[in-house]
């Protein structure tokens, strides 16, 4: 049962102000035009500006000035502070996205017009959103909700595109110069952040260089837990290896969550060649390394009283990109505008883990090549915004394995997360949209795409599974389309309805993994499995009272058919196996005929002076498997009601702002057990509600440097983001120098 408590904490945080400032609405005010007003332009619905009160899709934009204002540690924390995306957590180098319930490869993160998902992007929880640097952002679009007409397979719960900085041309016959700096400490994980990045630009070429390296140490979480649950998260002991032995080491300090720290480097650099004011080129080089990533979900699991793991951890994860990007604005008979981008990705991941007590570390490594090439066009004829595009796709993934005795460093064969003789996987597709301006009042947006994938899995190495294909081989194909009407009375009025549907093909990891999801659980592959696809229902309103505060809603129901879900198996007719020494049960992925997800997203702006504006949203989102006989079971990935509010002070020199970040509760029985929601690592009761309150400033020490300091937390407030094996940082004392010329 949905009780109305899940909005009180962010109602409690405000409430009392509110009614204090409630008779500033009543006098007159003298603002100037700002965001309340003026219609926003966004690029992720089609690749190419639009206002946003032309469209029916539900957008969030995060800017420049917000991303640097709220100073993340990374892009998932950067995701979750807009209070409008959960974020899971397994490990302190971890942070998988959720949008409205859908995780992981059901969600599409895009780079500066690149595709990031690729073949082995698994269904369960991801934190490739790391990867990415929040520095030399320029602005983040989330658009929420099935898109797959303009993005393809994997954007089922929306897409998330980020957008880095371009280099400044010069505006007169001097050389463009400039630069960026910032030092960043926090206190919650001893972090510490240096980036640089340098520009310099003339009439028609520009060059932007970027490096930032960041340390983080392990996260302390907080120490204020809920009587009911006086232990919750404490890390009592942890591996460690001592004179060639494992030995379980006592933690001084068990809110300490040993074996959380990592380190990460990116560097970026941008050419810009302009030729003339249509024509611009682009080329894009992106790198981005980790040190070993321990996964301290894994390290923190006991049995008979020790640490279950030795060592548990991810290799260094290595990105690389290449792209070329040519923007064309010319009038010609088949486009007005014209984006073309190709790239190439190289992508290198591992996983490393050993028993306590056992020598053998077994590790297993992917690499994953990609290559793609996108043509988008707009072109407009009279009362139709016509956009169109091709988009070609291949993955080439391979899967290697060994097993290394760390006492005598013989190495000998084991069993790859993949397939053994490698796999492929192509995506080719072409859309068209249609934005129709029937009057400044009426919009109908509608869209077409056709999409053909195909994935081949080779299983050549049967030592280890007695596989009983020798290659998987799959092209499914598919339509997805949307219709969508807008009706804007006025500046200040937008009402919209949507409907759209989305494709998931089957990738590498969903057919192909073998895999311990949890303690006593092994995934392995289904050649039968088929495409998933969703129907997707949206209402919206957005609605501003004069010239201070704005209102909005969404309210989604979302469909699905062929639901990849996880369940019982059965392999070579055996529904238990050994692996790794341990009787498990037989999973897999497969399709559920039926399931739904539903939820409604709520948010508010309030101008209550020049200066002070308050800000709050709320989501909520259920999710149900439909069996063909019994009850609705829980579907996976759906988060609880969370949201977030804030007070903000805007000043010449001086920002501050206070904020309340919240989550209901996400009771066991909504779990879905065995699966990706990870029961073992929450209370027997499920995970528990909590609320954080939070305070940040900033000030102008001069024309160019500026200091940032913070306290996250403030109450020390004991918490775990659902479904995720780590705890929050407690108290976090977060300090900032940013300098610039």
């Amino acid at each position: 049962m949905k009780k109305s408590y899940l909005i009180v904490p962010f109602l409690c945080g405000m409430g009392s102000f509110l009614l204090a400032i409630i008779p500033v609405f009543g006098q007159k005010q003298n603002l100037s035009q700002d965001t309340l007003q003026l219609d926003e332009v966004v690029i992720s619905a089609s690749k190419f500006e639009q206002q946003k009160r032309t469209i029916p899709f539900q957008i969030e934009a995060i800017t420049a000035p917000q991303i640097a204002f709220r100073n993340p540690q990374n892009s998932a924390d950067l995701l979750l502070h807009t209070g409008q995306v959960f974020v899971q957590k397994s490990q302190g180098g971890g942070g998988s996205p959720v949008l409205r319930g859908f995780e992981a490869n059901r969600i599409l993160l895009v780079i500066d017009g690149v595709r990031m998902n690729n073949a082995i992007y698994r269904g369960g929880h991801l934190q490739n959103v790391l990867r990415i640097d929040p520095s030399l952002l320029e602005r983040v679009e989330v658009l929420m909700g099935p898109s797959s007409v303009v993005y393809g397979s994997d954007a089922l719960g929306g897409v998330i595109h980020f957008r880095t900085r371009d280099p400044k041309l010069s505006s007169n016959q001097k050389t463009a110069v400039e630069a960026n700096a910032l030092l960043r400490y926090s206190s919650a994980n001893q972090e510490k952040t240096g980036h640089v990045d340098f520009g310099i630009g003339g009439k028609k070429w520009g060059i932007l260089s970027s490096l930032t390296l960041a340390n983080f140490g392990d996260l302390t979480q907080g120490n204020n837990r809920l009587s009911a649950y006086p232990d919750f998260g404490k890390l009592r002991q942890y591996a460690e290896r001592q004179n060639g032995q494992d030995v379980a080491v006592f933690n001084a300090n068990p809110n300490v969550q040993v074996g959380s720290g990592y380190q990460q480097t990116d560097f970026y650099t941008k050419f810009l060649f302009q030729p003339s004011a249509s024509v611009k080129h682009t080329l894009n080089v992106q790198f981005s390394n980790t040190s070993d990533v321990p996964r301290y979900d894994r390290l923190s699991e006991t049995t008979s009283n020790l640490p279950r793991f030795g060592a548990w951890y991810y290799g260094p994860e290595k990105r690389l990109m290449l792209a070329y990007h040519a923007a064309i604005e010319r009038q010609t008979p088949l486009f007005d505008r014209l984006l073309i981008t190709a790239a190439y990705q190289d992508i290198a991941e591992s996983r490393h883990s050993r028993r306590f007590g056992n020598n053998n570390l077994k590790s297993q490594f992917e690499r994953v090549k990609v290559v793609s090439l996108n043509l988008d066009a707009l072109k407009k004829v009279g009362i139709h915004a016509l956009k169109y595009g091709l988009e070609a796709n291949y993955n080439d993934v391979s899967s290697t394995a060994q097993s290394l005795n760390i006492s005598t460093n013989v190495r000998s064969p084991a069993d790859t997360r993949y397939a053994s003789g490698g796999a492929q996987m192509s995506y080719l597709a072409a859309y068209l949209t249609n934005e129709i301006n029937l009057s400044e009042q009426f919009f109908i947006y509608v869209g077409l795409r056709y999409n053909a994938v195909g994935l081949q899995a080779k299983f050549t190495d049967k030592t280890f599974f007695n596989f009983p294909f020798d290659d998987v081989r799959q092209s499914p194909n598919a339509f997805s389309g949307n219709l969508g009407l807008v009706y804007s009375p006025s500046p200040k009025t937008k009402l919209s309805a949507l409907f759209s549907t989305g494709f998931k093909a089957p990738n590498v990891d969903d057919l192909s993994k073998v895999f311990e999801s949890v303690t006593g659980s092994l995934i392995v592959p289904n050649p039968d499995l088929k495409p998933e696809y969703t129907y997707n229902y949206e209402l919206s309103a957005a609605q501003w009272l004069g010239n201070v505060v704005k209102l909005e809603g969404t309210f989604f129901y979302t469909n699905f058919r062929n639901a990849m879900v996880v369940g019982p198996a059965a392999f070579n007719g055996q529904s238990q196996i050994l692996y790794g020494g341990q009787l498990s049960k037989v999973i897999n992925v497969q399709n559920q005929l039926k399931a739904f997800v539903q939820g409604f997203n709520v948010a508010f702006t309030a101008k209550l002076t020049p200066q002070l504006s308050l800000y709050g949203t709320h989501n909520q989102t259920i999710g149900k498997i439909r069996p063909e006989q019994g009850n609705n079971t829980p579907l996976d990935h759906i988060p609880p009601a969370f949201g977030r509010g804030s007070l903000m002070y805007s000043g010449k020199k001086v920002q501050a702002e206070f904020f309340v970040m919240y989550n209901g509760w996400k009771r066991i029985a909504d779990y879905r057990l065995r699966a990706e929601d990870n029961e073992q690592y929450a209370t027997p009761d499920g995970t528990p509600a909590w609320t954080t309150f939070n305070l940040r400033t900033s000030f102008d020490i001069g024309k160019n440097l500026s200091l940032q300091a913070a306290c996250e937390n403030l109450t020390d407030r004991n918490y775990r983001y659902f479904a995720s094996g780590i705890s929050a940082a407690g108290r976090n004392f977060v300090l900032t120098l940013r300098g610039k010329i």
